[in-house]
């Protein structure tokens, strides 16, 4: 998709520099991976501290279980 956008030139030349990437489009794309990525596992988060996970194994079941 081609898009437009007008971003402050020290964001750009700041995005580049972390990312490694040799162009600005390399470099936005790994950003915004980047950042839906971390909302992705911010959501995750805050859903587990709503529904805790449960283990209903001990350790010596678990690695009984796994040796099978």
């Amino acid at each position: 998709m081609k898009v437009t956008v007008i971003l402050p030139d020290e964001l750009i030349k700041e995005a580049l520099e972390y990312t490694k990437a040799e162009t600005i489009t390399e470099a936005l794309k790994m950003v915004l991976k980047g950042y839906i990525s971390s909302q992705k596992l911010k959501n995750l988060s805050l859903s587990i501290l709503q529904e805790p996970l449960e283990f209903n194994y001990s350790a010596k079941e678990l690695r009984k279980k796994n040796n099978l």
